[in-house]
């Protein structure tokens, strides 16, 4: 029934024109060189350290590692990660 209602939304993204993010409550993931990222649309925080930071979203985990990481700014739909990136993986 879900992933009906997933197809649906998405057919109807595209006939509108409407951004897949939107409709279908998907992370945007924007990243800046290697020193930013911002996560939208994000469920929350599971893990966080200096040097790995995991961040729960509508379809998987997206894990981030590196040197010197740190969570510049944080609201309910925005995450901002600063440090340098090592590697970035979507995990589902």
């Amino acid at each position: 029934m879900q992933s009906r209602t997933a197809a649906i939304k998405e057919s109807i993204s595209e006939l509108l024109e409407l951004p897949k993010d939107i409709v279908l409550d998907l992370p945007r993931i924007t990243l800046i060189g290697n020193l930013q990222i911002y996560i939208e649309n994000h469920k929350g925080i599971v893990e966080y350290s200096k040097t790995r930071i995991r961040i729960k979203t509508k379809s998987g985990i997206l894990r981030i590692t590196g040197k010197e990481l740190m969570i510049k700014n944080i609201a309910a739909e925005e995450i901002v990660v600063c440090g340098s990136f090592e590697s970035i993986e979507f995990m589902m």
